[in-house]
């Protein structure tokens, strides 16, 4: 049987972690169920991301604001690592308490097929990163959770990223320093989130001796820049981790509303797929031409058993 976390005899892991040490910048699109996933492999993405942000809004209709669990959260990317084939990032929050709950985080997101995951810094119940009103940890507990997060995995090409929420806090410098910090620990990427500016941007690029993430949150803190912008000031990889929950629920908004005014969906202006497009979409043909395998399978088994009886 063929393992669903490798492609071509290459681990997911593996591919991710070339695709973040790569010259050319990573786009990492967000996404927030098995279905959006599914189509942002199909548009081309060459890996995808999910975080605790657009999953509790799809799990439970509620902000972030910890009320997802782990082991929800790791059934949450077994699903999505199981409807695709390209590598999955994820989030690993604040590690669900201490050293030992970050490292069961880790030993739970691998077993779920991810090809990454951050753990973060903010103090639990930790906070979207672009909210007023965060606060962080020590960095020396945050170093006990990333140094136990490291040793917890079990595939060493598992990518590790620490992330620190203390430039809102604490201020840049100290920011800087917490990762260079983490990154000496062992962290595999690095992510200060919500700068505020390019200049933010630059200086943290220039300054950690490591890859580093942007994260573009539409109407977030952060300038969202082009991607080659980005490339151009140092970052490894981009995510876009929100805009596509927010395209979906406006989308939902306009077709419920014209739905429940008018009574049908005649009319409707603002675009759906056709019944035999989103079969496509979620892989019916590729379904059935597989059960005509098995079934073709099976009668010649049955037919074989048949004919040495008698």
């Amino acid at each position: 049987m063929t393992d669903p976390s490798t492609q071509g005899g290459e681990r997911r892991t593996t591919r991710f972690r070339r695709l973040i040490e790569a010259e050319e910048i990573l786009l990492l699109p967000g996404v927030h169920d098995a279905l959006s996933a599914r189509i942002a492999e199909q548009a081309g993405f060459a890996a995808i991301t999910a975080g605790g942000y657009a999953a509790s809004a799809t799990l439970l209709g509620r902000p972030d604001t910890s009320q997802l669990s782990q082991t929800e959260m790791a059934d949450f990317y077994a699903r999505l690592c199981d409807a695709v084939d390209v590598p999955v990032f994820g989030d690993g929050d604040t590690g669900f308490g201490n050293m030992t709950n970050a490292a069961r985080t880790v030993r739970l997101y691998e077993r779920a097929g991810l090809a990454g995951l951050f753990i973060e810094d903010q103090l639990f119940p930790k906070r979207c990163g672009h909210m007023a009103g965060k606060a962080v940890i020590p960095a020396e507990e945050m170093v006990g959770k990333l140094k136990a997060a490291l040793d917890a995995r079990v595939d060493g090409d598992l990518v590790i990223m620490a992330r620190t929420d203390a430039l809102a806090v604490n201020g840049i410098d100290d920011a800087i320093e917490r990762m260079a910090l983490y990154r000496e620990v062992g962290a595999d990427l690095l992510f200060v989130e919500a700068p505020r500016s390019a200049a933010d941007m630059r200086r943290i690029c220039a300054e950690l001796d490591g890859p580093c993430l942007a994260n573009m949150i539409e109407g977030g803190l952060t300038p969202t820049l082009p991607l080659e912008a980005l490339q151009e000031i140092g970052f490894a990889a981009a995510t876009y981790p929100v805009g596509a929950t927010y395209a979906v629920a406006h989308a939902m908004q306009a077709y419920m509303r014209h739905l429940k005014e008018t009574g049908g969906t005649a009319g409707f202006t603002g675009g759906m797929m056709a019944f035999d497009e989103f079969n496509e979409a979620v892989g019916l043909d590729r379904l059935r031409a597989r059960e005509g395998l098995y079934q073709d399978y099976a009668r010649k088994t049955v037919a074989k058993r048949g004919r040495t009886e008698g």
